[in-house]
């Protein structure tokens, strides 16, 4: 922090003195429906839904469960981080993570972790996530319920708002309760930690202000039962921002602020804080902890534009980021800012972003709309072949493609070129950007499993007593005819791996090598196929795993796992279900006894009806009858003795 930051010890020293909160009249806190001037965001282990259970004690993997959800776009993409229990990493573990198809970097020194997720990854995460994406589920039930069904046991789950940053601890607690129920505002110490964007900032002005100094506010709002006495504030602004700025800090007056700051804005502090440039702990002053109180503290000081104003819970760490000002604009403000873009803006941002990802056979694009919101008025996405147009809904573009389709050129080393072009429309005018970029192609085996011979439509589930197709792929520009499959698995819980393939070999019964496509640009592949059986009243798996290693012939090794889940479609004869024969007996006994039953129900209706009806009638009426009675009375009774001689 350079000199010109230090104006701090004049000012503190002359705040002296409580403010009138009648100075805060006219100046109403809305939300901040623009852009918001600050990026705020703070630690917490309190998640808005959440739960423990021991119920993953004694299976074959622990399992945590974390659901994202936005109120609007993350500025940055999820960053999540793994770490091993006690016992390192000898114990399998799986992550499902959903978060909408947000960008994500998950890394962990564990490589036995199993990450189930719909995030798009991004190239700096150290796991990669296997084919299988976790399903699509419309409710935390049913996500808990899959999860249960899939794995036996959940020992963590956690609902997540806006998160930043999330740290995932492994391990369990055979304390735990039995099951997994979901609470509101949980305590997810010790196994997460997370660091949440607040997107509830408020901000008012004065409405005869006349001076653009502005001031942001932070609140703490503490539970009586917190223990947090110490926070460590992460502030940042724009170097060319303008020193008409005043950060108002309030928190019980037992808090200690260690402030890392790179700005020059002045500060108001309750409690007592710390500088990197100063080596004493610095006392705060006083100051109001209302609404009111804070914005009259902040006029009084001659700050009459509110810039941010935000509560939130008590925290160790919160991270504020300052954006750059000229003047600072308020909600009371109609007046449109124009900007400029720079000619370059539209590579900038997509360069920054990489939405391009590649496997050894397709090329898929996914952008989150609001991360084109600095180039504005994109209406349409295409590759270099136009015909290739991103679909598009409220949120993102997408686009999925062969690497042989859409011009995209495999010409350079472990890279696919193409070019997307932005269609962007402005006052009527269209015209079109086009940004060149170079996709990699992982070096490493993929897996993919078919339920057809045509290899068209993989998918992720192993049906039992049914042929499955497996394709092994991967591009080596080198020397691809020295790549060689090695060998391939199939591993399942409680039952002895069964080995499928071997030196390009078919093993074991059922298990046949097909014919792959040709080589094309450095990429190999082979398929075979194999039906999985299992005894008849064997045990019967969640998920099995495809294993399959290849290399050079100097060794050198690729291995890819594939985990599938197991479909067992119809067991001749279920420990848990009723066999064919069973089910075929009650249908047909069902049958017999429905077809007695009409039988028995026809005769008694055949032979009661006559009896009734040969019941003797007088044939002589009352003479206080009237004749038209007399011939109602002789018409109903003639109508179905016609008819019994009829019959």
């Amino acid at each position: 922090m350079g000199p010109r930051s230090v104006p701090l010890l004049p000012l503190l020293l002359a705040l002296l003195g409580r403010p009138d909160p009648g100075r805060a009249e006219g100046c109403d806190l809305q939300p901040v429906t623009a852009e918001p001037p600050i990026t705020l965001s703070y630690a917490t282990s309190t998640v808005p839904r959440g739960c423990v259970s021991n119920s993953s004690v004694g299976t074959d993997h622990e399992v945590h469960v974390l659901s994202v959800k936005w109120s609007k776009a993350s500025p940055v993409p999820l960053t999540v981080t793994v770490t091993p229990g006690a016992g390192a990493c000898s114990r399998p573990a799986v992550l499902i993570l959903l978060c909408s198809r947000c960008p994500a970097r998950i890394t962990s020194p564990c490589s036995n972790l199993i990450l189930r997720t719909d995030a798009h990854l991004i190239p700096e995460s150290t796991i990669r996530a296997p084919n299988l994406e976790p399903p699509i589920v419309s409710s935390e039930e049913q996500l808990l319920a899959w999860a249960l069904a899939a794995y036996g046991g959940i020992t963590s789950y956690s609902e997540l708002q806006d998160p930043r940053r999330l740290q995932l601890h492994l391990g369990e607690d055979a304390h735990s309760p039995p099951e997994c129920v979901p609470q509101e505002n949980f305590n997810a110490i010790p196994h997460l930690e997370a660091e949440v964007f607040f997107h509830g900032v408020k901000s008012c002005s004065r409405s005869d202000a006349q001076s653009t100094r502005a001031a942001h506010i932070i609140h703490l709002q503490s539970e009586p039962s917190s223990s947090i006495t110490r926070v460590n504030l992460s502030l940042s602004c724009s170097p060319n921002s303008a020193g008409n700025q005043i950060l108002i800090l309030q928190s019980k007056a037992n808090f200690t602020w260690f402030l890392s700051a790179e700005c020059n804005i002045q500060l108001l502090v309750s409690g007592s804080y710390k500088m990197p440039l100063f080596s004493m702990l610095i006392p705060g002053n006083p100051l109001p902890d209302t609404e009111q109180g804070l914005i009259a503290e902040a006029f009084e000081k001659n700050y009459s534009v509110i810039a941010s104003y935000s509560a939130i819970p008590a925290s160790t760490h919160i991270s504020l980021q300052i954006h750059e000002h000229g003047m600072v604009e308020t909600p009371m403000s109609t007046t449109p800012m124009v900007i400029t873009q720079p000619p370059d803006l539209p590579h900038q941002v997509l360069r920054t972003l990489k939405p391009w990802k590649c496997t050894d056979e397709t090329m898929e694009i996914v952008i989150i709309r609001s991360y084109l919101e600095p180039i504005k008025d994109v209406v349409n996405i295409t590759l270099r072949d136009i015909r290739c147009q991103a679909e598009k809904n409220a949120t993102h573009f997408m686009l999925k493609s062969p690497l042989s389709h859409c011009g995209t050129s495999l010409e350079g080393r472990g890279y696919a070129n193409n070019e997307l072009i932005l269609s962007l429309a402005k006052d009527a005018v269209l015209r079109s950007v086009r940004v060149g970029f170079q996709c990699e192609i992982p070096r490493e085996l993929f897996l993919r499993l078919f339920p057809t011979a045509d290899f068209k439509a993989p998918q992720t589930e192993l049906e039992i007593n049914k042929e499955a197709f497996v394709q092994a792929s991967m591009r080596w520009m080198d020397h691809p005819a020295d790549l060689q499959l090695k060998e391939c698995w199939l591993v399942a819980s409680e039952r002895e791996p069964v080995l499928l393939v071997q030196g390009g070999q078919a093993r074991g019964a059922g298990v046949a090598v097909l014919d792959g496509p040709p080589s094309s640009h450095g990429r190999k592949v082979w398929r075979f196929r194999f039906t999985y059986s299992v005894p008849e009243g064997g045990h019967i798996p969640f998920s099995a795993f495809l294993r399959c290693k290849a290399g050079l012939q100097n060794d050198t090794i690729f291995e890819k796992v594939l985990e599938v889940r197991v479909k067992d479609a119809w067991r001749p004869l279920n420990y848990r279900g009723l066999g064919l024969g069973a089910v075929l007996g009650i249908t047909f006994g069902a049958f017999l006894i429905g077809a007695l039953l009409t039988a028995v129900l026809w005769y008694i209706y055949s032979h009661t009806r006559p009896i009734s009806k040969l019941q003797p009638v007088s044939s002589t009426a009352p003479a206080s009858e009237s004749s038209s009675t007399n011939h109602s009375i002789g018409s109903t009774q003639s109508t179905p003795c016609s008819t019994s001689s009829m019959a």
